[in-house]
This record gives structure tokens, C-alpha cells and sequence, in this order.
């Protein structure tokens, strides 16, 4: 059979990735933080051994990475809602228990006193996870450290209980999981960890939006659709080609 019938299906391969792409930036254009994910189509052009190239080849798609433009800014005033300022991000803690990174700042603190975020992820600040102490008022600092006060004695100061780890990946290669969390890969199928930024900081009593633009991504999907319908038609010539290839075969 004509080999163009391997570029087609490879094509339809990429378009049906793009589409669950597109699908998954959709279902969080509402989600806080979130950064939407990047997808490239490369053609793969081989040459044959006379030099020429073969221009019937296969074509990969995959996701490449995310979207870091900053989304848009919402105060809400809420003294556990942060939002991270440059390229900073917070350090949570994965489901299985490695360090992950995200944009999203939405924390609140458990029944058990555990800081987490709004997917329920421990929240990871100098010495691990970190745990309040109930029952006090809490507040964050530009800088990310964490302050207490007793409701008791409200002319003592506060004082500071921990620091969130706030990282930077510039210079640094992360990529995006499954679950939409960023993550330094290692050797061997292992997560790295980023340093320490002393020098980010966050917004207190604000949220960053998803920087997914609803429109675009509609566009994208009616684009989506189109190269997929028109990948499929070249299975169909590809089919009538290889039927008018045997009919010259059978006439010699």
C-alpha cells in the first residue's frame, strides 16, 4: 500500500493528542493558577539512500510544555490566597510524596492544622509539610514567611511559624504531569527538586487566574477538527491509489 497512508494515520495520531490538549486547557480555563499546555506537530522528513527526501513520511505530536504567561489577577482579600509574582512558584507536596511546583494559591489549612492548597495538596514550607497551630490567626508575608498571633492577646505581635518554599525554574528544566503539577525529571523516572528562592515573593489577599484564553481555545478546537476530517480522506486516497497501483500491475 502507498506509504502515504502512514503520514495520514500519524496525522490523525497528533490531531486526536492536540484535541485532548485543547480539551484539558478548556476544562481549566476556570482553574486557579493553571497554565495551558503547548502542543508541537513535527514532520519527520527521511531521506532515501539516494539522497532524496521522502516526503512521505510519518509526522509526531506531543505536548511540549505550558503556556508560563501570567494570568490575570483577582483580589479577593482572603489572607490565606496568595498570588506569585514573576516567574515564582510554591512547592507542594505530590501524591507520591516527591516535591511538585504550582502556580495555584488558593490555601487553607486542614482540621488536622495541615496547610494545603486548593487541590488538597500538604503544602511544603522549610522543614517539610507544614502544620499550624489551630485556632490561631494566621497571615503570610510578601516573602512567603508565615505569621501567627493568638485572638487572645491581639496587642502581642505575631510571630513567625514558618516560611513557604518559594522556587524559581529559571535555568532549570521542568515539566508538566498529568495532574497539571510541574516537576523537575531526573534519571530513571525520578523527580528532582529546585531550590529555594529567597528572593520570591507573592501577593497576599490575591489569586491568579488560569492564562487560558476561552476563544482561542475554541478556535483551536474547530482548527483541531478540520485536520483531523481532512486526515482522514487521505486514508481514502491513499486506498485508491494502491487499488489503480494493483489494476496497472494486473494489465503488465
Amino acid at each position: 500500500m502507498d506509504r502515504l497512508i502512514y503520514t495520514a494515520v500519524s496525522g490523525m495520531n497528533a490531531a486526536m493528542a492536540r484535541q485532548r490538549m485543547i480539551a484539558s486547557n478548556m476544562a481549566n480555563a476556570q482553574t486557579i493558577g493553571f497554565r495551558a499546555e503547548i502542543m508541537v506537530a513535527t514532520p519527520q522528513t527521511l531521506v532515501d539512500p539516494n539522497g532524496a527526501p521522502d516526503v512521505r513520511s510519518m509526522t509526531a505530536g506531543s505536548v511540549t510544555g505550558a503556556s508560563m504567561k501570567a494570568g490575570s489577577l483577582v483580589q479577593t482579600g482572603r489572607e490565606l490566597d496568595v498570588a506569585l509574582a514573576g516567574d515564582a512558584m510554591l512547592t507542594v507536596q505530590a501524591p507520591d510524596g516527591g516535591e511538585a511546583y504550582t502556580r495555584r494559591g488558593d490555601l487553607s489549612i486542614s482540621a488536622s492544622g495541615v496547610v494545603q492548597n486548593g487541590e488538597g495538596l500538604p503544602v511544603i514550607g522549610e522543614n517539610g509539610p507544614m502544620t499550624l497551630p489551630l485556632g490561631s490567626r494566621i497571615s503570610i508575608a510578601p516573602d512567603g514567611s508565615i505569621m501567627s498571633s493568638n485572638p487572645e492577646t491581639p496587642d502581642a505581635p505575631p510571630g513567625k511559624v514558618d516560611r513557604l518554599k518559594l522556587v524559581s525554574a529559571r535555568g532549570s528544566q521542568i515539566e508538566k504531569d498529568l495532574a497539571g503539577l510541574f516537576r523537575v525529571p531526573g534519571a530513571d523516572g525520578a523527580y528532582g527538586v529546585l531550590p529555594n528562592n529567597e528572593d520570591a515573593r507573592l501577593m497576599p489577599g490575591a489569586l491568579e487566574q488560569s492564562n487560558v484564553n476561552p476563544s482561542e481555545v475554541l478556535v483551536q478546537m474547530v482548527e483541531s477538527q478540520r485536520l483531523y476530517d481532512m486526515r482522514t480522506k487521505f486514508i481514502a486516497t491513499a486506498r485508491e491509489l494502491d487499488e489503480r497501483g494493483a489494476q496497472l500491475m494486473r494489465m503488465s
